[in-house]
């Protein structure tokens, strides 16, 4: 399993050297009755990835979205590697600038399991619009070792008419023979040259028979040359 891990590891980390210019890749692994599927599509100046790997009866589904429209970029991975287990990852970056705007969208989901089910769900939206930047970023991951691991991550920005808009959303869940569930959300939203900010972080780790939560909502707006700045951040550990 570990060296699964680490060949996983080492073909993300090469693929992501690749310059960004409509690119799509799946990569799928499977062994000793395993499963796996990886979905990857791009549309526009977009990349995207999904490496699924399993082994010893597992299932491992990855499914990558990247879209990107005019002035704007997009990066989407999803990884999901099960042993004896169930692990699903799903990514999605949508990027759009219109009419002299710029957006930048970056999501990365990362679902692994020993014996266990392992979800995790990204996405990141960015809307730049009238010379306004939106950028938005999101992580999810999430890990189960003989228990179940759910984790949510969405990062939503927008900036008009010369606004700055930046969203970054982090969600972790670790699950040793238990439950852990964690969703975050951080929206942004900055109009008339004004700057918002929005980050937000939440991590859920439990452990047998144990059931850990977080739920995170960050969210800032800002206008006419206004600053705006929220962080949140909630950690749970059951053990």
């Amino acid at each position: 399993m570990k060296r699964m891990l680490m060949n996983l590891a080492g073909v993300a980390l090469s693929l992501n050297m690749a310059s960004l210019a409509g690119e799509a890749t799946a990569v799928s692994i499977a062994s000793n009755g395993g499963s796996a599927q990886a979905t990857a599509t791009a549309s526009g100046n977009a990349r995207s990835t999904a490496i699924a790997g399993a082994t010893r009866g597992g299932r491992a589904d990855a499914d990558s979205n990247a879209t990107a429209r005019r002035n704007a970029m997009a990066d989407s991975r999803a990884v999901a590697v099960a042993d004896r287990g169930v692990a699903r990852a799903t990514s999605n970056a949508d990027a759009r600038a219109l009419r002299g705007g710029a957006a930048l969208a970056d999501s990365e989901a990362v679902a692994t399991t020993i014996g266990g089910v392992a979800d995790s769900n990204s996405e990141a939206i960015a809307d730049g619009v009238f010379n306004g930047m939106a950028s938005s970023r999101s992580l999810s991951e999430s890990l189960s070792e003989f228990g179940e691991a759910h984790s949510d991550s969405r990062a939503i920005s927008q900036g008009a008419f010369g606004g700055d808009a930046n969203s970054v959303s982090e969600s972790v869940s670790h699950s040793w023979f238990g439950r852990s569930d964690s969703r975050v959300q951080a929206i942004s939203d900055a109009r008339y040259h004004a700057r918002a900010e929005s980050d937000g972080v939440g991590i859920a780790i439990s452990g047998p028979v144990r059931r850990g939560v977080a739920n995170v909502h960050a969210e800032s707006r800002a206008s006419r040359f206004g600053r705006s700045h929220s962080r949140v951040s909630v950690v749970e550990v059951r053990r």
